[in-house]
């Protein structure tokens, strides 16, 4: 018999077959239940996978931010719009309370205290600093703050009087106090600057974290050859120096805390001094700058003339004016006098 008859003479007979000779399909497995999954750990290129044990769907329904494969919005709503707004808030503040933490910023510290959130890490790194240095810190910047209280007084005063209309008060003598006010302010910045910078030198004195020589010394230089080269300028130029210092010297005060040559709570520490001093500087500076005059050295520097007409409106005596229905002008160039006096009313 040949091979193709053969072949034919198969397929006839598979065909005619009853059914319970044919081959019958496998059945599908039953589905495992849920409480059997198991997390499964594949090894792929030296990445450890883990892949999820709850259901796609149920995935694709509680997720609420944006697909990174399809990239579509993960804002679908307002209410997810409003709930990233507030995951995205609330991880910015963590991560400024981590800058601000320096080094001292480890999960197991935080959270006895709300978590990784802002209050949880600086509470944490707050109640770490020895009490009586933050205590005797911020009480040293009280007179800080009673110096840039004084200027914004004195700037008001200043310019009250220069108007003319503070008559007990002498625009020059009111010019004074404010200079004398912001000279007092600029020392006393330059005193603090000093003494921030002369910490690292008794950190290196101490070999806190290791002698770092020359390194550790030239920070602790810096701040002083500012402070004291500030105090040859003029008030309002030497606030700017000083408050591009102080904020200088925190962020160095910052990394050498995060490499271990200071103790991990000094970053924050001096950040609540940053943060006092700078806002003083700046309300001064807008005060002064906003109100003056400063005696010729504010910023925003006002115009003799208008001054002068300004006191010419606000206190006509001083200067000759009584005003009144009578008025005396110059006489006309063909007039036999200088003068004519005249009822302004009939004119």
């Amino acid at each position: 018999m040949s091979a193709f008859l053969r072949h034919t003479l198969r397929t006839s007979l598979l065909r005619n077959a009853s059914i319970p000779l044919r081959c019958r399909p496998t059945p599908a497995p039953l589905p495992r239940p849920m409480a059997m999954f198991r997390p499964v750990t594949i090894k792929l290129m030296s990445t450890n996978v883990r892949l999820p044990t709850k259901p796609a769907t149920l995935q694709c329904q509680i997720r609420s931010v944006a697909s990174q494969v399809s990239g579509r919005p993960g804002s679908q709503t307002l209410e997810h719009a409003a709930t990233n707004v507030k995951e995205e808030l609330g991880n910015s503040a963590s991560d400024l309370a981590k800058v601000i933490a320096g080094a001292n910023m480890t999960s197991d510290a935080i959270t006895d205290h709300g978590g990784e959130s802002f209050y949880g890490i600086t509470s944490k790194v707050a109640h770490e600093v020895p009490t009586h240095l933050m205590v005797l810190g911020l009480s040293g910047g009280i007179p800080y703050i009673a110096a840039s209280g004084t200027t914004l007084w004195l700037a008001k005063q200043a310019q009250i009087a220069a108007s003319g209309a503070a008559v007990k008060l002498d625009p020059g003598v009111a010019l004074t106090m404010l200079d004398q006010a912001l000279n007092f302010q600029v020392a006393y910045g330059a005193v603090m600057l000093a003494s921030l910078g002369a910490l690292q030198w008794g950190f290196e004195m101490a070999a806190y974290g290791g002698h770092k020589g020359y390194a550790r010394l030239g920070i602790g230089l810096a701040p002083m050859l500012v402070a004291w080269t500030s105090l040859g300028m003029q008030p309002m130029e030497a606030l700017v120096i000083q408050w591009f210092a102080f904020t200088a010297l925190w962020y160095a005060d910052s990394k050498t805390t995060m490499a271990g040559w200071a103790p991990k709570w000094y970053s924050q520490y001096r950040f609540y001094l940053s943060i006092l001093v700078g806002t003083c500087i700046i309300a001064s500076l807008a005060g002064t700058s906003y109100w003056g005059p400063v005696a010729g050295h504010g910023f925003l520097s006002h115009e003799l003339d208008e001054l002068r007409e300004q006191r010419r409106q606000n206190m006509p005596q001083k200067h000759g004016l009584i005003m009144g229905p009578i008025e005396a002008i110059p006489a006309g160039v063909d007039s036999d006098r200088f003068t004519r006096i005249h009822d302004r009313s009939k004119d």
